[in-house]
């Protein structure tokens, strides 16, 4: 069933948005850039985003009567972080007393900084006979004044005698929300960080962001220490399935690679684990799930069920990630079994749910998730690529390091590498290398529609006829010494992209749109960043647009993951976000396998023209 979206109009600025049912006017808002004023983090304590409900339901809330006075609630005032949105609005937004500090990010998306992590310096009056308030009641007053909830947990209680006076009673208190994460001597808003992390099936990437700032100041990636048990998220959930210990064994690997990466990342830029708070986790559902020790196991059979979908707020200490030793954990929603928090972040990054262009966005790898659609509605599915786009399953293939064929022309008889590396021997051919050669064999004519390669005695005099080789039987190309392409390849690269094209063919269906409907195709994922447009095209991994249509976009799921580590407005945003997305689960559909074999083959050159 498609949901209704409503239309929210803010005056005086004659701005209106389409949202979900249930969109607070706070996030609304933010959906199109309106900065409604706040320092609670959206929670209804500070009182500070009140808008005017001229047209709309006006529920009021405990915080309304908190925070508002009998005379503002008569005359619709409501407090637009807890205004749900359940049928059209028209409110009037009252003169800003603040902009917030603002970044661009993402896909050229304009960031406001305001993260969940806040710093509150206080200095609060010593006890006395006269004043036996308890120290978290002293502390809390302070910070209610401040406009911040709070509430500590016993691992931050223990510590505030000692701190408190210490300190002479001037501390800075840290804050996840409302969640009192330290509580700090003297004055330390100067530095306030988390990390960001992109928790890839074969590559993590962390990021150390400055949370006042919202710079990085150092960034991080490896390969994912679980790539011993399996090259795609089928293989994990099969170790784990053998048991509690391997459950066990593949949650040690990935934290040991991420803390791997926080012990180098505190290293490079000369800060403190102690002022590192907080960490956005984004990753597919499995990935996740071995995270967090949670059995992945259903994931992987019909009818695919994960344990969770919503965002989780743990503390770090409970799987033992290396930030502050009261740091929080948070992940993004995730849509289904094998759409997620991941694609998430890149739909936040790109903007694919908040804009009306239509547009189909594609995070290229392993595990290929897609989205099709606009802010009027916006479909999404994944599609098993399987590995060959990380070189995996390539004869010569490898990881984009050094040494990678990662592009390649075939002009008048030569063959033009560009190795990763630059002045150094090709050692192997990475996944955008893959494309390049398909692609440009295609263009040359020494493989037909169908994938197969020609063999020398079928091309003699073409001028590329001597790279045409056979090895162990197989038909192969020859792009420098000891590396070469087979047919094989050419196949796996078929299945591969078939399946991604399969994706997109089924929502642009549901849909109802063709290429010639289509804005802009937008190609994330580290590979999706390698790739060349051109080359996607001519095998057609991607829909027969204009090639200055299709754009990379880079690590948009890194780039979620920092946009709402930097702002509660874009977290809430991703929270939001399955309300408004529909999910379509390919492997229940009957006509995956006629599309799948309508794309497998590579277009005419005459259509991609």
């Amino acid at each position: 069933m498609i949901q209704k979206k409503l239309e929210v109009t803010y005056r005086p600025f004659d701005k209106a948005t389409r949202v979900p049912s249930g969109t607070t006017l706070f996030s609304a808002a933010h959906w199109i850039g309106l900065p409604i004023d706040s320092t609670c983090g959206g929670r209804g304590t500070c009182g500070k985003c009140k808008v005017q409900v001229i047209e709309g339901a006006k529920e009021v809330t405990i915080a309304d009567r908190k925070e508002l006075t009998a005379a503002e609630l008569e005359a619709g005032w409501r407090l637009s972080c807890q205004a749900k949105v359940y049928q059209d609005t028209i409110c009037l937004v009252p003169q800003l007393l603040r902009v917030p500090k603002a970044a661009t990010m993402g896909v050229n998306r304009l960031v406001l900084l305001d993260p969940n992590v806040r710093k509150a310096y206080v200095e609060l009056a010593e006890p006395s006979l006269e004043d036996q308030r308890s120290d978290v009641e002293r502390l809390q007053d302070a910070l209610t004044a401040e406009g911040h909830d709070m509430k500590a947990d016993l691992a931050v209680l223990s510590t505030l005698p000692t701190v408190l006076r210490a300190a002479g009673f001037k501390v800075t208190a840290v804050l996840g929300g409302d969640q009192l994460i330290s509580v700090e001597p003297g004055d330390t808003r100067d530095e306030s960080y988390g990390v960001a992390f992109d928790l890839g099936t074969t590559t993590l990437v962390g990021t150390l962001m400055n949370l006042r700032t919202g710079m990085a100041e150092a960034v991080r990636s490896t390969l994912n220490g679980q790539a011993p048990f399996g090259a795609d998220v089928i293989s994990r959930i099969s170790h784990a399935m053998s048991g509690s210990a391997a459950l066990a064994e593949l949650q040690a690997a990935v934290l040991a690679t991420m803390n791997g990466i926080l012990r180098e990342l505190y290293e490079m830029a000369g800060v403190s684990r102690d002022r590192v708070y907080e960490t956005v986790i984004v990753g597919n559902a499995t990935m996740l799930h071995l995270l967090l020790g949670i059995d992945p196991a259903p994931i992987g059979v019909v009818p695919f069920t994960p344990a969770f979908r919503d965002p989780l707020y743990l503390p770090a200490r409970e799987i033992g990630l290396e930030i502050h030793e009261n740091g929080r954990i948070q992940t993004l929603p995730i849509l289904g079994a094998y759409v997620g928090a991941d694609i998430v972040g890149g739909i936040v990054a790109t903007g694919l749910a908040r804009e009306e262009k239509l547009r189909v966005f594609v995070d290229v790898g392993t595990n290929g998730e897609i989205a099709v659609g606009s802010s009027r509605r916006l479909l999404a599915t994944a599609a098993p690529a399987g590995p060959a786009f990380e070189g995996s399953q390539i004869k010569c293939g490898m990881r984009a390091t050094e040494g990678a064929i990662e592009g390649v022309t075939l002009t008048a008889g030569r063959v033009e590498l560009q190795v990763i590396g630059g002045d150094v021997a090709p050692t192997g051919i990475c996944g955008s290398g893959l494309v390049d050669i398909v692609a440009q064999l295609r263009v040359v004519g020494l493989v037909d529609a169908s994938g197969k390669m020609k063999s020398r005695e079928e091309a003699p005099e073409h001028p590329l006829s001597d790279c045409l080789i056979v090895v162990d039987g197989v038909r192969a190309f020859l792009l420098a010494d000891g590396i070469y392409l087979t047919q094989r390849d050419i196949r796996e690269l078929q299945f591969a992209k078939g399946s991604i094209a399969t994706g997109i063919k089924v929502l642009m269906d549901i849909l109802g749109v063709t290429a010639a409907d289509l804005d802009e195709v937008l190609l994330g994922g580290s590979f999706g960043s390698y790739l060349n447009p051109e080359s996607a095209k001519i095998i057609g991994l991607v829909p027969a647009v204009d090639v200055d249509r299709i754009l990379s976009v880079g690590n948009t799921a890194g780039e979620g993951a920092k946009m709402t580590l930097l702002s509660f407005r874009e977290r809430q945003v991703a929270f939001e976000l399955p309300a408004a997305i529909e999910y379509v689960e390919l492997s229940g559909r009957t006509d995956f396998n006629d599309s799948f074999v309508s794309v497998l083959g590579f277009p005419e050159l005459g259509a991609v023209a």
